[in-house]
């Protein structure tokens, strides 16, 4: 399986990362297990996750991690497999933020769900702008010198917030945000390119998109009001449905056909041959869709289809 660096950093990924987000939600530990058994004995070793999964479902936080954690203590793989989490996101009152006092707090709840010393990319899930950079900046750097923590990332930052962190860690010397996950897909352009894109690929920052298939719109099996029904995200589709979402699903059903895949693995190596990006972040629920997914990393787009999907797509 191919590996990819992450910006800079020692960090070498497989071209799609797992995301842990349906741990303790749509998956219990049973299926995951096997998930991430399957998922690891393809090649592919980014895990994707955060202390907020599973919030919304229980109204506590952390199953996420304590799912991943469980398997990488029964399987004895730690070192074989790349963990990434997030802090930032509301876990409680006054648990939000990127201020030192959290974060010290809550990389201690993370390593202790995960059942590990050290978190390979620790990201910070939002951006705070009631905290100073320079103070977020310093306190991942304890926990990188405290070896908790290998390698820094973002998730949901513009781009002048980003260049601002990147700008921070470079004067004082301290470790920077080597990734930066965005909600970027054939659908969703505008926001990133137009945005953060152009400061990643000035500054080596790798990309690790998430929503990579629009929560299944792009998998082609929304086509209308009454296949809303197929899945709990059915009823998000509608906002798909216009002029711009057909033409991309009639772009992806052409290159589909031509180079005799399905549209979902179509759109995720669109989006794996993008500016800047390492491994977007899919989910998966089933071993069949896991499948899908892992099948994607093997197709490479030719120029005539990129461009049609670029023409379809664009913005």
């Amino acid at each position: 399986m191919e590996r990819r660096r992450l910006g800079s950093s020692e960090l070498m990924v497989g071209p799609l990362a797992f995301g842990g987000n349906v741990f303790g939600w749509t998956v219990d530990e049973k299926a995951g297990f096997d998930l991430l058994d399957a998922f690891t004995a393809s090649g592919l070793n980014l895990i994707d996750t955060a202390d907020i999964y599973t919030r919304w479902a229980t109204g506590k936080g952390g199953e996420s991690e304590t799912i991943i954690g469980a398997w990488m203590k029964a399987r004895r793989n730690r070192d074989k497999v790349v963990i990434a989490t997030k802090v930032g996101m509301e876990m409680g009152a006054q648990e939000k933020g990127l201020s030192r006092r959290w974060i010290t707090t809550a990389v201690e709840d993370s390593l202790k769900r995960l059942q590990t010393d050290y978190i390979d990319l620790y990201q910070a899930h939002t951006d705070d702008a009631s905290t100073p950079q320079e103070e977020t900046a310093a306190a991942f750097d304890d926990l990188v010198k405290a070896g908790k923590v290998r390698v820094l990332g973002a998730s949901n930052f513009s781009a002048s917030r980003l260049s601002g962190a990147l700008d921070a860690s470079r004067v004082k010397g301290l470790p920077r945000y080597q990734s930066l996950q965005p909600h970027y897909n054939l659908y969703e352009r505008a926001a990133f390119e137009n945005d953060a894109q152009s400061v990643c690929v000035a500054e080596n920052v790798g990309v690790i998109p998430y929503y990579p298939l629009a929560s299944g719109f792009l998998s082609g099996k929304y086509r209308s009001q009454a296949d809303f029904a197929k899945s709990p995200r059915g009823g998000g589709m509608a906002k798909f449905m216009n002029s711009r979402g057909f033409r991309i699903l009639d772009a992806l059903d052409d290159v589909a056909r031509r180079v005799d895949a399905t549209s979902a693995r179509v759109a995720l190596a669109w989006l794996m041959q993008r500016p800047a990006v390492v491994a977007p972040i899919a989910s998966a629920t089933s071993r069949s869709q896991l499948d899908e997914l892992v099948k994607a990393t093997q197709l490479k787009l030719d120029a005539p289809a990129v461009e049609a999907l670029d023409r379809a797509s664009a913005p």
